[in-house]
């Protein structure tokens, strides 16, 4: 496995020099989708905006012009707190000039209370992106498997509330956070048995035991 400089992106040697060869002996393009979904590894999409392969695929964010996966989802996360810290620093500033001025004739400040509009809007979006993000964090999932779940093989007939990759919200937390490893992971599928346990009912002795840590 090499991994390129972008990352989220993982490039196969092997995958592309099959992938060649068959594109020449059949020069049939709908053949290189078959080999592509046959050889992707579990969590990994390839994104058609990029065209490129991104493990842990999560979204392309069109505002970053790039692929969030696992390389760099750490980092778009504390992008969106630290817009989030921005943002409400902003507003707070906006709301202590207007309650300085209050005694002041309201249009006077027009230009002030129009950008706070829009400011609170971005707000509430950020906040809730960032809720949905940590949330996504905590139990192990991306955007993508949770959005089209229904769709993606590895995930049909595994019910709504089990997340089969989570490790817990403290192994989750540790594997997103600080594992500093420059050899991206490939996640394997987990076996029945594991998820006939994730999907059992909490009781009060695992809440003592910490079995959602």
């Amino acid at each position: 496995m090499v991994v390129s400089n972008h990352p989220a992106i993982f490039l196969c040697n092997e995958f592309y020099e099959e992938l060649f060869l068959i594109v020449h002996i059949t020069w049939h393009v709908a053949v290189t989708y078959t080999v592509i979904a046959q050889l992707q590894p579990p969590r990994a999409k390839h994104c058609y905006d990029c065209d490129k392969c991104v493990l842990h695929f999560d979204h392309h964010c069109v505002w970053l012009g790039t692929c969030i996966g696992q390389g760099n989802h750490c980092k778009f996360w504390w992008y969106i707190c630290e817009e989030s810290a921005l943002c409400l620093w902003t507003g707070i500033l906006y709301i202590t000039y207007l309650r300085a001025n209050i005694s002041r004739a309201w249009w006077n400040d027009a230009i002030a209370i129009l950008l706070l509009i829009p400011l609170s809007i971005f707000i509430v979006f950020l906040l809730l992106l960032l809720f949905f993000h940590s949330y996504l964090i905590l139990t192990n999932q991306t955007t993508y498997e949770l959005v089209r779940r229904r769709r993606i093989p590895y995930l049909r007939g595994i019910p709504e509330r089990v997340y089969p990759f989570s490790k817990g919200v403290c192994h989750n937390l540790y594997d997103f956070c600080c594992d500093g490893s420059n050899i991206y992971s490939l996640e394997p599928l987990p076996s029945a048995q594991e998820l006939e346990e994730k999907s059992r009912p909490y009781t009060c002795l695992d809440v003592l035991t910490c079995r959602c840590c």
